[in-house]
């Protein structure tokens, strides 16, 4: 038993989730969303692009349009009504003081004591080569969480400096440190919130993913790890101590 991981903190009252694409946070974070909103919490979506590039058969003109819906009907299923959108073209994002900028102006608004992103790292989980975006935006997130707090970075955004970020937290990273559990009703709602985009699922072919089947099969796989039937699991980077600095205690 004392190797299970532990359980994410839950002592916070908002959350701002940071991905590149419509979808990236329905692959799993979206159950730990769900579990959020029905604690009375309150989580904000922020997407760098609106994933016009990512149907083959569909024109990014038409794409994007229809992906912001459909990422806009999906938040509602787990309780998100602020979905907003930056515009990062799909497929080409770059790292950089132009993305932290946005997302710092995001921090900078909403006010956040977490953010929640995709990891960064170039394997993910299971060792598959994580897309370029997914990089760009995760890294610039745990950056711009930092960026936030310093008016002398981005001042021309003319917002308050907002310091209140405790840590980001990094959903299908190969090294997980925190779990939630998802077990029952916050499965199910991250189940339909993937199922909202349908027309994207569809666009992929015969090699698109069942929603239920493989979030299903993912919350199971991880479940273990913190003692629960099902279970979405996060690296998690704090920005700070939580609590007094270890030479002041020790």
């Amino acid at each position: 038993m004392n190797d299970l991981l532990p359980a994410l903190p839950e002592d916070w009252e908002r959350c701002l989730c940071v991905a590149a694409h419509p979808d990236d946070i329905e692959y799993g974070a979206a159950s730990a969303v769900a579990r959020w909103t029905a604690q009375g919490k309150t989580v904000t979506y922020l997407l760098a692009t609106s994933g016009e590039a990512g149907i083959d058969s569909i024109h990014p003109d038409q794409a994007g349009p229809m992906r912001r819906d459909e990422e806009r009907a999906g938040a509602r299923e787990v309780g998100v009504e602020v979905v907003e959108f930056l515009t990062h073209q799909d497929g080409i994002v770059e790292y950089g003081p132009a993305l932290r900028r946005d997302i710092t102006s995001a921090i900078r608004r909403h006010r956040p004591d977490i953010i929640v992103s995709g990891d960064f790292n170039v394997r993910m989980i299971g060792g598959m080569v994580n897309q370029a975006d997914h990089r760009a935006v995760g890294l610039a997130a745990l950056d711009a969480a930092r960026d936030a707090g310093n008016r002398w970075i981005f001042p021309e955004l003319d917002l308050p400096a907002w310091g209140g970020v405790r840590f980001v937290a990094y959903g299908g990273s190969a090294n997980p440190t925190h779990g939630v559990d998802i077990t029952g009703d916050p499965l199910e709602r991250g189940i339909a919130s993937l199922e909202a985009h349908a027309e994207y699922t569809k666009g992929l072919g015969p090699g698109g993913p069942d929603a239920r089947a493989m979030l299903s099969w993912m919350a199971r796989q991880s479940g273990p790890a913190i003692g629960a039937g099902a279970g979405a699991l996060f690296e998690v980077m704090s920005l700070g101590f939580d609590g007094p600095p270890p030479w002041v205690t020790g």
